[in-house]
């Protein structure tokens, strides 16, 4: 038998049975279809991941402003009326609250208290805005001889912040000098007439 050489014509086409060549090229223009898809399923994804993570982030921010607790509070002269009673004097005062953070607030209750001065709030709730001032009423009891220290007195302050948390907070307030010391001076000081 003689040998036969068999040589494979890669330029040839069309040696395929119709049907197959079609499915062939069904396969490809399926295949782009399929891969167009999950691109554009990709790329939606990432829109929308984006979009729902700048949304709980502005949230998170949002919560953390609303729960920012930020204020001054200043004691006022609010004399109307006390008393002195064995070196301790009585007298009805006022604290005006500057609320300096970038929420809204609400004063439940104020309260300080160390040897010679007692602070008790006696208004209901009050609602300070942002940048704004709300004066409490409160009752002030001080010792003549011991009140006045140098020392700032730690006032607590019991607030419901936006988010609806109730907060206690301190701050620092400065009885020397202030508008307290000289209404309870006056009622300390011995009288002449007596």
């Amino acid at each position: 038998m003689a040998a036969e050489h068999v040589v494979i014509d890669l330029d040839e086409h069309g040696h395929e049975p119709a049907e197959r060549s079609g499915i062939t090229h069904g396969n490809v223009a399926n295949r782009r279809n399929l891969l167009l898809a999950l691109v554009a399923a990709f790329v939606i994804g990432v829109v929308l991941g984006g979009i729902g993570v700048g949304e709980l982030r502005d949230s998170r921010a949002q919560r953390e402003r609303s729960s920012v607790v930020s204020l001054v509070a200043l004691p006022e002269s609010g004399y109307s009326g006390g008393s002195n009673s064995r070196g301790t004097v009585v007298l009805d005062g006022q604290l005006t609250l500057i609320n300096t953070g970038p929420a809204p607030i609400t004063i439940r209750a104020v309260q300080a208290e160390r040897p010679g001065v007692q602070v008790r709030g006696m208004d209901k709730a009050r609602h300070v805005r942002p940048g704004g001032t709300g004066q409490i009423r409160v009752d002030l009891q001080l010792q003549c001889a011991t009140a006045f220290d140098l020392e700032p007195l730690s006032v607590r302050f019991s607030v419901e912040t936006e988010d609806k948390r109730l907060r206690e907070v301190r701050y620092p307030v400065a009885l020397v000098g202030s508008a307290w010391q000289e209404d309870a001076m006056r009622m300390c000081e011995p009288r002449l007439d007596s």
